[in-house]
Parts: C-alpha cells; sequence; structure tokens
C-alpha cells in the first residue's frame, strides 16, 4: 500500500479508526479481532485509538485493550504498526463526553493507556480535545513531559484550531507530528487546518472521513459527485471519498472506522484508486 509519513515513521496511506468496535452498537469481540487481523493482512500499519472509546462508565480503554489483544493474536509481523491513541476527553457512562486537559491527569492517562496497549513507549499520543478550564499551553505542557519520561515517542493534537496547531508546536519544541480533526466530504471546515500542516509538514488524520458512523453508507447518495465518479470507476464511493481526502496533501492520513473486516478491507483499496484532475475539481466543488 502507498506510504505516508507521521513524524519519523512510515505508515499506510489509510488507518483504521478503532471506536466503532467499542461504543454503542458495537460487535462482538470476535468480529472486531477479525476486522482489525482483515485490515493488518491488507497492509494498514496504522491504527487509531482513544481511551475514551467504550460505551459504559467501568470500561474506560476498551478500544485500546482489544487492540491490543488483537494485536497480540495476530499471526504475522506487526512490529511496524503505529498504534495512536489519545486523552483528555471522557465519557462518563451516560453518551455524553466531558474533557479533562489538566496536565497531572493526561500522564496519568497516558501511562493507564500504555498498560492497557502492553507497551513501554506509546507511538503516537494526542490530546483529544481542549478542556476550557485549562490553558491549552498547559495542555501540551504535559505531552512535552511524557515525551522527555520517554512514555511517548511522538505526540499530537486533535479537535485543533490553526492557532492551537502553531501554540502545540512551539510549546513542544516543533516535536508536533500530528493533527486528528474531523473532515469528510460532508465537513470540511476543518480544511483550512489541513492546509495549514501541509504547509509545516504535520500529518493529518482526518476523523470520521466517510461522515461517521450510520452515515458513511449514505456517502454516494448524499453527494452526487461522489456517487458519479465511483460509478465511472467501477467502485464504492467510499473508496472516491478516502481517495480524494488522500489527493489533497500528501501529509493526509484517513482513519475510516470500521466493525467489518469487509469494510476496512474495501477502505484500503483507496490508496491505489487514481482521480484525473477533473474528478478531483468536480469533488472539489461538491
Amino acid at each position: 500500500m502507498q506510504q505516508r509519513q507521521i513524524g519519523t515513521q512510515s505508515v499506510s496511506a489509510i488507518g483504521l479508526g478503532g471506536m466503532p468496535m467499542s461504543i454503542e452498537g458495537r460487535p462482538e469481540q470476535e468480529r472486531s479481532v477479525t476486522t482489525i487481523h482483515a485490515a493488518l493482512d491488507a497492509g494498514v500499519t496504522l491504527i487509531d485509538t482513544a481511551d475514551a472509546y467504550h460505551r459504559d462508565a467501568n470500561e474506560v480503554g476498551h478500544n485500546e485493550q482489544l487492540i491490543a489483544d488483537a494485536l497480540g493474536s495476530y499471526s504475522g509481523n506487526t512490529d511496524g504498526v503505529l498504534v495512536a491513541t489519545k486523552g483528555g476527553h471522557l465519557r462518563p457512562g451516560d453518551g455524553s463526553w466531558t474533557q479533562n486537559g489538566r496536565p497531572e491527569y493526561l500522564k496519568e492517562a497516558a501511562k493507564a493507556s500504555a498498560k492497557r496497549l502492553g507497551v513501554d513507549a506509546i507511538g503516537l499520543y494526542q490530546f483529544h480535545r481542549p478542556d476550557p478550564d485549562v490553558a491549552y499551553a498547559d495542555s501540551i505542557g504535559a505531552l512535552v513531559e511524557l515525551l522527555d519520561e520517554g512514555v511517548i515517542r511522538m505526540a499530537g493534537i486533535s479537535n485543533a484550531t490553526v492557532a492551537q496547531i502553531d501554540e502545540a508546536n512551539e510549546v513542544l519544541g516543533g516535536r508536533l507530528v500530528s493533527v486528528q480533526n474531523q473532515f469528510s466530504p460532508a465537513f470540511r471546515t476543518s480544511l483550512e487546518e489541513l492546509q495549514h500542516c501541509a504547509s509545516i509538514g504535520v500529518a493529518f488524520l482526518p476523523w470520521s472521513p466517510l461522515g461517521g458512523i450510520g452515515k458513511a453508507g449514505d456517502l454516494g447518495s448524499k453527494h452526487d459527485a461522489f456517487g458519479q465518479v465511483a460509478e465511472a470507476h467501477g467502485v464504492s464511493p467510499q473508496q472516491v471519498a478516502l481517495a480524494w481526502e488522500l489527493a489533497l496533501a500528501p501529509i493526509v492520513v484517513p482513519i475510516p472506522g470500521a466493525s467489518r473486516p469487509e469494510s476496512i478491507t474495501d477502505s484500503v483499496k483507496a490508496a491505489e484508486l487514481q482521480l484525473t484532475a477533473e474528478e478531483l475539481d468536480a469533488l472539489n466543488a461538491a
């Protein structure tokens, strides 16, 4: 599969988002493990997770543990797999989301994530979402300490503005390697952040790159241009959407969520789908 760069590590151009395997409506663990194994078989070397990817209040880190179990039971070589996890966003168990960006909390959360993942150092750790009650620089300062202590190998941020990207990179002393924001055919608000990442050489990881859970299947019908291009190539609209995102900049690495082997197997084919300049113009204007 086509490769892209996150910091010092080369990864597959399409990653796997683990969230759908752990929240409401999640499948049985056996199917989730099979999905992760299918992704690895297809050449995926980036798996995205977070300690907040869980359903019930008493199962923080459910998705991290699931991924660790799947990697541990995989028969192939996983040395090149980068697991990216996040901290600072919480789910109390009632379906809501809250923030905790206190440095002391983030440092403990990262160490707990490393333990669940079964690693000495987390490959990529990202501050999940800004906490309005904590100075952003203070939260990012926790990432600096985690890097310096060797708890994490690389640092990133999520749900960030251009100003926050620059602030984080400054606090990190130029060591910011990734920004994970929502971006899809239906949600292009983060295009400015994507373009800024391209200008400074920081990887941009679109979350919900197909529109989100329950909406990916409607992509072709709700966005005619994507459906038309898909029909012309004999592929799924989802592949077209991911190929379009990859074409926006060489720092883009989409992380579509999946809970079935067929979904991620289809998604990874987007890395080899070549769209014409005319098609890209039509998709950009859609």
